[in-house]
Protein backbone atom coordinates (compact mmCIF):
# COMPACT_ATOMS: atom_id res chain seq x y z
CA UNK A 1 0.00 0.00 0.00
CA UNK A 2 1.19 3.53 -1.10
CA UNK A 3 0.17 6.65 0.82
CA UNK A 4 0.26 9.11 -1.49
CA UNK A 5 -0.79 12.94 -2.38
CA UNK A 6 -0.78 14.55 1.65
CA UNK A 7 1.48 15.91 4.53
CA UNK A 8 3.01 12.48 6.08
CA UNK A 9 4.52 13.93 9.28
CA UNK A 10 7.14 11.53 10.76
CA UNK A 11 7.95 13.18 13.79
CA UNK A 12 11.41 12.37 13.18
CA UNK A 13 13.66 15.43 13.43
CA UNK A 14 15.94 13.85 10.75
CA UNK A 15 13.11 13.61 7.99
CA UNK A 16 10.30 15.63 9.69
CA UNK A 17 8.08 14.89 6.07
CA UNK A 18 7.80 12.36 3.50
CA UNK A 19 6.39 12.48 0.15
CA UNK A 20 4.88 9.54 0.51
CA UNK A 21 4.36 6.41 2.67
CA UNK A 22 4.60 2.34 1.57
CA UNK A 23 3.46 -0.05 4.06
CA UNK A 24 4.25 -3.32 3.48
CA UNK A 25 1.99 -6.32 5.74
CA UNK A 26 2.25 -4.71 9.28
CA UNK A 27 5.71 -2.47 8.64
CA UNK A 28 6.71 0.83 6.79
CA UNK A 29 8.48 -0.16 3.60
CA UNK A 30 12.05 0.56 3.34
CA UNK A 31 10.88 3.44 0.71
CA UNK A 32 8.23 3.71 -2.00
CA UNK A 33 10.91 2.72 -5.23
CA UNK A 34 11.34 -0.18 -3.26
CA UNK A 35 8.00 -1.00 -2.16
CA UNK A 36 7.28 -0.68 -5.79
CA UNK A 37 9.62 -2.66 -7.74
CA UNK A 38 8.97 -5.70 -4.76
CA UNK A 39 5.18 -5.50 -5.07
CA UNK A 40 4.54 -3.89 -8.82
CA UNK A 41 0.66 -3.43 -8.37
CA UNK A 42 0.72 -1.93 -4.89
CA UNK A 43 -2.57 -0.45 -3.55
CA UNK A 44 -2.88 3.50 -3.98
CA UNK A 45 -4.28 5.47 -1.40
CA UNK A 46 -5.07 9.28 -2.30
CA UNK A 47 -4.74 11.27 1.03
CA UNK A 48 -6.28 14.46 -0.96
CA UNK A 49 -3.84 17.01 1.05
CA UNK A 50 -5.14 15.04 4.52
CA UNK A 51 -2.17 14.90 7.26
CA UNK A 52 -0.83 11.45 7.85
CA UNK A 53 0.67 11.25 11.62
CA UNK A 54 2.12 8.53 13.84
CA UNK A 55 -0.89 6.74 15.63
CA UNK A 56 -1.84 8.51 19.11
CA UNK A 57 -1.20 6.41 22.49
CA UNK A 58 -3.21 7.52 25.41
CA UNK A 59 -0.39 7.11 28.12
CA UNK A 60 -2.61 7.17 31.28
CA UNK A 61 -5.61 5.95 30.63
CA UNK A 62 -8.02 3.27 32.71
CA UNK A 63 -9.31 1.90 29.97
CA UNK A 64 -11.83 -1.17 30.81
CA UNK A 65 -13.19 1.28 33.55
CA UNK A 66 -13.72 4.38 31.52
CA UNK A 67 -14.97 1.77 28.38
CA UNK A 68 -17.37 0.58 31.33
CA UNK A 69 -18.15 4.12 32.39
CA UNK A 70 -20.07 5.32 29.55
CA UNK A 71 -22.77 2.62 30.50
CA UNK A 72 -23.25 4.94 34.00
CA UNK A 73 -24.70 8.06 35.01
CA UNK A 74 -22.82 10.46 33.53
CA UNK A 75 -22.05 13.89 36.16
CA UNK A 76 -19.76 15.73 34.77
CA UNK A 77 -20.43 19.08 34.47
CA UNK A 78 -23.00 18.90 36.92
CA UNK A 79 -23.14 22.41 38.51
CA UNK A 80 -25.42 21.54 41.92
CA UNK A 81 -26.31 18.40 44.04
CA UNK A 82 -30.11 18.82 42.78
CA UNK A 83 -28.93 18.84 39.37
CA UNK A 84 -26.91 15.58 39.83
CA UNK A 85 -29.71 14.22 42.04
CA UNK A 86 -32.32 15.06 38.79
CA UNK A 87 -29.84 12.94 36.58
CA UNK A 88 -29.51 10.05 38.93
CA UNK A 89 -33.30 9.81 39.15
CA UNK A 90 -33.74 9.61 35.14
CA UNK A 91 -31.19 7.38 34.50
CA UNK A 92 -32.38 3.80 33.63
CA UNK A 93 -31.63 0.72 36.29
CA UNK A 94 -29.78 -2.06 34.80
CA UNK A 95 -28.70 -4.75 36.86
CA UNK A 96 -28.11 -4.98 40.14
CA UNK A 97 -26.19 -1.65 41.12
CA UNK A 98 -26.75 2.12 40.30
CA UNK A 99 -23.61 3.31 38.96
CA UNK A 100 -22.10 6.62 37.85
CA UNK A 101 -19.18 8.86 37.56
CA UNK A 102 -17.90 12.65 36.90
CA UNK A 103 -19.48 14.65 40.25
CA UNK A 104 -17.22 17.32 41.52
CA UNK A 105 -18.47 19.06 45.23
CA UNK A 106 -15.70 21.18 46.12
CA UNK A 107 -18.08 24.16 44.12
CA UNK A 108 -21.42 22.85 44.78
CA UNK A 109 -23.42 25.05 47.50
CA UNK A 110 -24.44 21.44 49.07
CA UNK A 111 -22.32 18.59 49.58
CA UNK A 112 -23.54 15.05 48.43
CA UNK A 113 -25.28 13.05 51.33
CA UNK A 114 -26.67 9.06 51.40
CA UNK A 115 -29.90 10.58 53.03
CA UNK A 116 -30.33 13.06 49.07
CA UNK A 117 -29.29 10.06 47.17
CA UNK A 118 -31.71 7.95 48.94
CA UNK A 119 -34.52 9.74 47.60
CA UNK A 120 -33.77 9.19 43.78
CA UNK A 121 -32.11 6.06 43.86
CA UNK A 122 -34.80 3.76 46.43
CA UNK A 123 -33.78 0.40 47.58
CA UNK A 124 -31.40 -0.09 44.59
CA UNK A 125 -27.12 0.43 46.04
CA UNK A 126 -25.69 3.59 44.47
CA UNK A 127 -22.21 3.45 43.76
CA UNK A 128 -21.09 7.30 42.41
CA UNK A 129 -17.76 7.92 41.52
CA UNK A 130 -15.69 11.33 41.79
CA UNK A 131 -14.50 12.78 38.79
CA UNK A 132 -10.83 11.73 39.94
CA UNK A 133 -12.17 8.57 41.21
CA UNK A 134 -10.76 9.17 44.88
CA UNK A 135 -14.01 9.76 46.62
CA UNK A 136 -17.12 7.49 46.03
CA UNK A 137 -20.89 8.38 46.72
CA UNK A 138 -23.00 5.73 48.41
CA UNK A 139 -26.68 5.47 49.07
CA UNK A 140 -27.98 3.85 52.61
CA UNK A 141 -28.19 0.57 50.39
CA UNK A 142 -25.14 0.31 49.38
CA UNK A 143 -23.73 1.36 53.40
CA UNK A 144 -25.16 -1.42 54.40
CA UNK A 145 -23.73 -4.04 52.09
CA UNK A 146 -20.20 -2.75 54.59
CA UNK A 147 -22.14 -3.28 57.90
CA UNK A 148 -19.97 -0.94 59.20
CA UNK A 149 -16.38 -2.23 57.58
CA UNK A 150 -15.33 1.14 55.54
CA UNK A 151 -12.05 1.99 58.21
CA UNK A 152 -9.22 0.73 56.41
CA UNK A 153 -5.63 2.49 56.18
CA UNK A 154 -5.05 5.15 53.89
CA UNK A 155 -8.57 5.77 53.81
CA UNK A 156 -11.35 8.14 54.76
CA UNK A 157 -14.98 8.09 55.92
CA UNK A 158 -16.64 11.45 56.59
CA UNK A 159 -18.83 11.12 58.87
CA UNK A 160 -21.48 13.76 60.48
CA UNK A 161 -22.14 15.23 63.80
CA UNK A 162 -23.77 11.82 65.11
CA UNK A 163 -20.51 9.77 64.03
CA UNK A 164 -22.80 8.45 61.18
CA UNK A 165 -20.89 8.06 57.49
CA UNK A 166 -22.68 10.43 55.54
CA UNK A 167 -22.34 8.34 52.37
CA UNK A 168 -18.65 9.93 51.14
CA UNK A 169 -16.06 7.46 50.96
CA UNK A 170 -12.22 8.67 49.86
CA UNK A 171 -9.08 6.94 48.80
CA UNK A 172 -8.65 3.44 49.74
CA UNK A 173 -12.22 3.03 51.82
CA UNK A 174 -13.46 3.32 48.04
CA UNK A 175 -11.55 1.75 46.33
CA UNK A 176 -12.21 -0.73 49.23
CA UNK A 177 -15.37 -0.73 48.62
CA UNK A 178 -15.38 -0.84 45.36
CA UNK A 179 -13.39 -4.47 45.30
CA UNK A 180 -15.85 -6.36 47.69
CA UNK A 181 -18.86 -5.26 46.72
CA UNK A 182 -19.73 -2.80 43.70
CA UNK A 183 -19.19 -6.26 41.76
CA UNK A 184 -19.27 -6.60 37.63
CA UNK A 185 -19.23 -9.97 35.57
CA UNK A 186 -16.46 -10.67 33.50
CA UNK A 187 -18.94 -10.39 30.73
CA UNK A 188 -19.90 -7.21 30.82
CA UNK A 189 -16.38 -5.64 31.61
CA UNK A 190 -15.45 -7.65 28.23
CA UNK A 191 -18.22 -6.44 26.43
CA UNK A 192 -17.86 -2.37 26.82
CA UNK A 193 -13.95 -2.83 26.57
CA UNK A 194 -14.43 -4.39 23.14
CA UNK A 195 -16.87 -1.20 22.46
CA UNK A 196 -14.24 1.45 23.88
CA UNK A 197 -11.20 0.13 22.13
CA UNK A 198 -13.78 0.93 18.23
CA UNK A 199 -14.57 4.71 20.07
CA UNK A 200 -10.49 4.66 20.33
CA UNK A 201 -10.04 3.97 17.62
CA UNK A 202 -12.31 6.29 16.01
CA UNK A 203 -10.21 9.01 17.98
CA UNK A 204 -6.51 8.37 16.25
CA UNK A 205 -5.40 5.90 19.15
CA UNK A 206 -3.59 2.83 18.73
CA UNK A 207 -1.54 2.48 21.84
CA UNK A 208 -2.75 2.78 25.34
CA UNK A 209 -0.64 2.57 28.91
CA UNK A 210 -3.25 0.95 30.83
CA UNK A 211 -3.85 2.02 34.40
CA UNK A 212 -6.14 -0.79 35.52
CA UNK A 213 -4.53 -3.84 36.32
CA UNK A 214 -5.87 -3.84 39.75
CA UNK A 215 -9.11 -5.38 38.78
CA UNK A 216 -7.65 -7.81 36.05
CA UNK A 217 -7.56 -5.71 33.27
CA UNK A 218 -4.96 -7.85 31.61
CA UNK A 219 -7.60 -10.36 31.77
CA UNK A 220 -10.18 -8.91 29.65
CA UNK A 221 -7.64 -7.79 27.20
CA UNK A 222 -6.55 -10.75 26.43
CA UNK A 223 -9.95 -12.19 26.45
CA UNK A 224 -10.75 -9.68 23.51
CA UNK A 225 -6.89 -10.38 21.99
CA UNK A 226 -7.83 -14.39 21.84
CA UNK A 227 -10.86 -14.24 20.31
CA UNK A 228 -11.14 -11.28 17.69
CA UNK A 229 -7.69 -10.22 17.75
CA UNK A 230 -6.97 -6.16 19.78
CA UNK A 231 -7.19 -3.26 17.50
CA UNK A 232 -5.16 -1.19 19.75
CA UNK A 233 -1.75 -2.11 21.67
CA UNK A 234 -1.70 -1.88 25.46
CA UNK A 235 1.05 -1.57 27.59
CA UNK A 236 -0.56 -2.83 31.26
CA UNK A 237 0.25 -1.78 34.63
CA UNK A 238 0.57 -4.34 37.58
CA UNK A 239 -0.23 -3.24 41.23
CA UNK A 240 3.41 -3.10 42.92
CA UNK A 241 1.81 -5.26 45.75
CA UNK A 242 2.36 -8.13 43.61
CA UNK A 243 5.92 -7.77 43.02
CA UNK A 244 6.52 -10.99 44.89
CA UNK A 245 4.42 -12.83 43.24
CA UNK A 246 5.74 -11.55 39.92
CA UNK A 247 9.30 -13.03 40.81
CA UNK A 248 8.17 -16.14 41.65
CA UNK A 249 6.53 -16.87 38.27
CA UNK A 250 9.67 -15.01 36.60
CA UNK A 251 7.19 -12.32 35.26
CA UNK A 252 9.48 -9.38 33.48
CA UNK A 253 8.45 -6.48 32.18
CA UNK A 254 7.48 -6.51 28.55
CA UNK A 255 6.52 -10.09 28.32
CA UNK A 256 3.59 -10.50 25.57
CA UNK A 257 3.35 -9.84 22.26
CA UNK A 258 2.92 -6.81 19.90
CA UNK A 259 -0.42 -5.93 21.37
CA UNK A 260 -0.80 -6.85 24.84
CA UNK A 261 2.26 -6.77 27.20
CA UNK A 262 2.81 -6.41 30.87
CA UNK A 263 4.93 -2.83 31.33
CA UNK A 264 5.02 -1.65 34.51
CA UNK A 265 4.18 -1.45 38.33
CA UNK A 266 2.01 1.23 39.73
CA UNK A 267 1.69 2.69 43.16
CA UNK A 268 0.27 6.10 45.11
CA UNK A 269 1.84 8.99 46.74
CA UNK A 270 -1.58 10.71 47.54
CA UNK A 271 -5.09 11.66 46.35
CA UNK A 272 -6.40 14.45 44.31
CA UNK A 273 -7.12 17.96 44.20
CA UNK A 274 -10.31 17.80 43.49
CA UNK A 275 -10.95 15.46 47.14
CA UNK A 276 -8.60 17.70 48.80
CA UNK A 277 -6.81 14.74 49.38
CA UNK A 278 -3.27 15.59 47.47
CA UNK A 279 -0.32 15.51 50.30
CA UNK A 280 0.89 19.19 50.36
CA UNK A 281 4.11 20.32 51.79
CA UNK A 282 1.48 22.50 54.02
CA UNK A 283 0.79 19.14 56.10
CA UNK A 284 -2.50 18.72 54.29
CA UNK A 285 -3.35 15.80 52.51
CA UNK A 286 -3.24 11.87 52.61
CA UNK A 287 -0.38 9.90 52.76
CA UNK A 288 -0.99 6.61 50.98
CA UNK A 289 2.93 5.87 50.29
CA UNK A 290 5.53 7.01 52.28
CA UNK A 291 9.04 8.08 51.07
CA UNK A 292 10.63 4.97 52.80
CA UNK A 293 7.88 2.58 51.45
CA UNK A 294 8.42 4.12 47.73
CA UNK A 295 11.75 3.37 47.73
CA UNK A 296 11.58 -0.54 49.00
CA UNK A 297 9.15 -0.44 46.58
CA UNK A 298 11.35 0.92 43.76
CA UNK A 299 14.25 -1.46 45.09
CA UNK A 300 12.03 -4.63 45.00
CA UNK A 301 10.87 -3.54 41.32
CA UNK A 302 14.16 -3.48 39.84
CA UNK A 303 15.56 -5.99 41.83
CA UNK A 304 12.43 -8.27 39.44
CA UNK A 305 12.90 -6.14 36.30
CA UNK A 306 10.10 -3.44 36.59
CA UNK A 307 9.46 0.23 35.90
CA UNK A 308 6.94 2.09 38.64
CA UNK A 309 4.37 4.18 37.90
CA UNK A 310 4.42 6.69 40.59
CA UNK A 311 0.40 8.62 41.59
CA UNK A 312 1.70 11.88 42.69
CA UNK A 313 -0.34 15.01 42.48
CA UNK A 314 0.63 17.63 45.35
CA UNK A 315 3.96 19.23 45.86
CA UNK A 316 4.86 16.88 49.38
CA UNK A 317 4.19 13.60 47.71
CA UNK A 318 6.09 14.78 44.25
CA UNK A 319 8.99 15.65 45.67
CA UNK A 320 8.81 12.32 48.29
CA UNK A 321 8.80 10.59 45.18
CA UNK A 322 11.40 12.27 43.40
CA UNK A 323 13.64 11.61 46.69
CA UNK A 324 12.99 7.93 46.64
CA UNK A 325 14.10 7.59 42.85
CA UNK A 326 16.72 9.05 44.13
CA UNK A 327 17.86 7.63 47.04
CA UNK A 328 17.77 4.22 45.00
CA UNK A 329 19.10 5.30 41.76
CA UNK A 330 22.17 3.37 42.14
CA UNK A 331 19.70 0.29 41.97
CA UNK A 332 17.26 0.99 38.70
CA UNK A 333 19.48 3.32 36.90
CA UNK A 334 21.92 0.44 35.32
CA UNK A 335 19.80 -1.35 34.58
CA UNK A 336 17.82 1.43 32.28
CA UNK A 337 14.56 1.02 34.11
CA UNK A 338 12.03 4.24 32.82
CA UNK A 339 10.49 4.88 36.04
CA UNK A 340 7.87 7.56 35.71
CA UNK A 341 5.59 10.08 37.97
CA UNK A 342 2.10 10.58 37.13
CA UNK A 343 0.41 14.08 36.87
CA UNK A 344 2.94 15.80 38.75
CA UNK A 345 0.48 18.30 39.30
CA UNK A 346 1.80 20.50 41.64
CA UNK A 347 5.40 21.04 42.19
CA UNK A 348 7.16 23.18 44.45
CA UNK A 349 9.76 24.75 41.80
CA UNK A 350 13.00 23.79 42.58
CA UNK A 351 11.86 20.27 41.83
CA UNK A 352 11.27 20.81 38.54
CA UNK A 353 14.54 20.38 37.14
CA UNK A 354 15.02 16.94 39.19
CA UNK A 355 13.01 14.83 36.50
CA UNK A 356 15.39 15.60 34.05
CA UNK A 357 18.41 15.26 36.41
CA UNK A 358 17.25 11.62 37.66
CA UNK A 359 15.86 10.39 34.11
CA UNK A 360 12.38 10.10 35.97
CA UNK A 361 9.72 10.62 33.18
CA UNK A 362 6.70 13.28 33.41
CA UNK A 363 3.17 11.26 32.76
CA UNK A 364 0.75 14.23 32.69
CA UNK A 365 -2.58 14.74 31.30
CA UNK A 366 -2.90 18.12 29.55
CA UNK A 367 -6.66 18.60 29.90
CA UNK A 368 -6.68 18.51 33.55
CA UNK A 369 -4.91 22.53 33.65
CA UNK A 370 -7.95 23.34 32.06
CA UNK A 371 -10.44 21.67 33.65
CA UNK A 372 -8.34 21.81 36.76
CA UNK A 373 -8.24 25.91 36.60
CA UNK A 374 -11.03 26.71 39.50
CA UNK A 375 -10.27 24.49 42.18
CA UNK A 376 -6.38 24.90 41.73
CA UNK A 377 -6.89 28.68 42.04
CA UNK A 378 -9.09 28.06 45.01
CA UNK A 379 -6.56 25.54 47.08
CA UNK A 380 -3.07 26.16 45.63
CA UNK A 381 -3.98 29.89 44.67
CA UNK A 382 -0.55 30.59 46.82
CA UNK A 383 1.64 27.66 45.35
CA UNK A 384 0.42 28.37 40.83
CA UNK A 385 4.19 28.77 40.04
CA UNK A 386 4.75 24.90 40.05
CA UNK A 387 1.35 23.74 39.30
CA UNK A 388 0.60 22.47 35.48
CA UNK A 389 4.26 23.39 34.69
CA UNK A 390 3.80 21.14 30.92
CA UNK A 391 6.17 23.91 29.13
CA UNK A 392 8.87 24.42 31.73
CA UNK A 393 9.07 20.61 32.24
CA UNK A 394 9.40 20.02 28.85
CA UNK A 395 12.31 22.99 28.76
CA UNK A 396 13.57 21.25 31.95
CA UNK A 397 14.80 18.09 29.44
CA UNK A 398 12.35 15.77 31.26
CA UNK A 399 10.76 13.23 29.04
CA UNK A 400 6.55 14.26 29.47
CA UNK A 401 4.12 11.89 27.93
CA UNK A 402 0.43 12.87 27.73
CA UNK A 403 -2.29 10.90 28.24
CA UNK A 404 -6.00 11.70 29.24
CA UNK A 405 -6.69 9.87 32.60
CA UNK A 406 -10.30 8.74 31.42
CA UNK A 407 -12.35 8.14 32.77
CA UNK A 408 -11.74 11.51 34.85
CA UNK A 409 -11.47 13.25 31.48
CA UNK A 410 -12.59 11.98 28.26
CA UNK A 411 -10.18 10.17 25.77
CA UNK A 412 -9.96 12.67 23.01
CA UNK A 413 -6.08 12.83 22.21
CA UNK A 414 -6.70 15.80 19.52
CA UNK A 415 -8.47 17.07 22.63
CA UNK A 416 -5.61 17.01 25.13
CA UNK A 417 -3.52 18.27 22.42
CA UNK A 418 -5.41 21.14 21.79
CA UNK A 419 -5.77 21.72 25.83
CA UNK A 420 -2.42 21.45 26.52
CA UNK A 421 -1.72 24.70 23.57
CA UNK A 422 -4.54 26.91 24.65
CA UNK A 423 -4.76 26.35 27.81
CA UNK A 424 -8.92 26.32 28.00
CA UNK A 425 -11.42 24.72 27.14
CA UNK A 426 -13.99 27.23 27.21
CA UNK A 427 -14.41 30.97 25.97
CA UNK A 428 -12.69 31.89 28.98
CA UNK A 429 -8.70 33.32 27.97
CA UNK A 430 -5.96 30.90 28.97
CA UNK A 431 -5.16 29.79 32.47
CA UNK A 432 -1.19 30.13 32.91
CA UNK A 433 -0.46 30.84 29.37
CA UNK A 434 3.11 30.65 30.12
CA UNK A 435 2.80 26.87 30.63
CA UNK A 436 1.44 26.31 27.32
CA UNK A 437 3.26 23.56 24.72
CA UNK A 438 3.76 23.99 21.75
CA UNK A 439 1.81 21.85 18.82
CA UNK A 440 4.98 20.12 18.18
CA UNK A 441 5.63 19.00 22.01
CA UNK A 442 2.11 17.84 22.40
CA UNK A 443 2.45 15.69 19.29
CA UNK A 444 5.52 14.68 20.61
CA UNK A 445 4.03 13.95 23.85
CA UNK A 446 1.46 12.05 22.81
CA UNK A 447 3.23 10.15 19.80
CA UNK A 448 7.12 9.86 20.25
CA UNK A 449 7.09 10.07 24.58
CA UNK A 450 4.76 7.27 25.33
CA UNK A 451 6.47 4.73 22.88
CA UNK A 452 9.90 5.63 24.66
CA UNK A 453 8.42 4.95 28.13
CA UNK A 454 7.47 1.56 27.13
CA UNK A 455 10.67 0.48 25.47
CA UNK A 456 9.60 1.03 21.68
CA UNK A 457 11.23 4.29 20.04
CA UNK A 458 12.86 1.87 17.62
CA UNK A 459 9.40 0.54 16.51
CA UNK A 460 6.48 2.57 17.23
CA UNK A 461 6.04 6.63 17.87
CA UNK A 462 7.28 7.66 14.47
CA UNK A 463 6.76 6.94 11.30
CA UNK A 464 10.22 5.66 9.27
CA UNK A 465 10.86 2.81 7.71
CA UNK A 466 11.15 -0.54 9.82
CA UNK A 467 8.63 1.05 12.44
CA UNK A 468 5.26 -0.88 12.78
CA UNK A 469 2.28 0.98 10.61
CA UNK A 470 -0.07 2.58 13.19
CA UNK A 471 -0.95 6.01 11.61
CA UNK A 472 -3.65 8.56 12.22
CA UNK A 473 -5.09 10.48 9.04
CA UNK A 474 -6.53 14.03 9.99
CA UNK A 475 -8.67 15.81 8.04
CA UNK A 476 -5.83 18.97 8.02
CA UNK A 477 -2.65 19.73 9.53
CA UNK A 478 -2.16 20.54 13.66
CA UNK A 479 1.12 22.13 12.81
CA UNK A 480 -0.45 24.62 10.19
CA UNK A 481 -4.13 25.03 11.44
CA UNK A 482 -4.58 27.87 14.10
CA UNK A 483 -4.96 27.55 17.45
CA UNK A 484 -8.32 27.75 17.63
CA UNK A 485 -8.69 24.96 15.11
CA UNK A 486 -7.31 22.38 16.76
CA UNK A 487 -10.16 20.99 18.45
CA UNK A 488 -12.23 21.12 15.23
CA UNK A 489 -9.62 18.55 13.21
CA UNK A 490 -11.16 15.31 13.11
CA UNK A 491 -10.14 11.90 12.40
CA UNK A 492 -10.35 10.74 9.03
CA UNK A 493 -8.88 7.01 9.70
CA UNK A 494 -6.52 4.97 11.55
CA UNK A 495 -4.29 2.21 10.90
CA UNK A 496 -2.99 -0.42 13.42
CA UNK A 497 -0.04 -2.72 11.96
CA UNK A 498 -0.89 -1.93 8.52
CA UNK A 499 -4.96 -2.92 9.28
CA UNK A 500 -7.23 -0.43 9.01
CA UNK A 501 -9.01 -0.12 12.22
CA UNK A 502 -11.26 2.64 11.32
CA UNK A 503 -12.76 4.43 8.08
CA UNK A 504 -10.60 2.26 5.63
CA UNK A 505 -10.38 4.18 2.58
CA UNK A 506 -11.66 5.39 -0.33
CA UNK A 507 -12.89 8.64 1.64
CA UNK A 508 -14.56 11.18 -0.03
Amino acid sequence: MILENGVIRTMDPSLPTSAALAIAGDMIAGGVGAHERALPTPERVDLRGRCVLPAFTDAHVHFPTWSLSRRDVQLDGVSSLDEALARVGAHPRHGTWLRGTGWRDALWAEHPTRQALDAVSGETPAALWSKDYHSLWLNSAALARADGGLEVPGGVVERDSKGEPTGILREESAWRFRERFVTVAEDEWVEATREGIKVANSRGVGAVHDKDGWLGANAIFARIHERDGLTLRVWQSLPHERVGELTELRLRSRIGDDYLRLGYLKAFMDGTLGSQTARMLDGSGVVITSREELAEIVRAAATAGWPVAVHAIGDRANREALDAFEATRDVWQPLGLRHRIEHAQCLDPVDLPRFAELGVACSVQFSHAPSDRDLAERFWGNRLDGTYSFRSLVASGAVVANGSDAPVEELHPLAGIAAGVRRTIDERPAWRPEEAVTVEQALHATTVAPAWLAGDERRRGTLLPGRLADLVVLDRDPLTCGPDELGEIEVVATMVGGRWVHNPPPWD
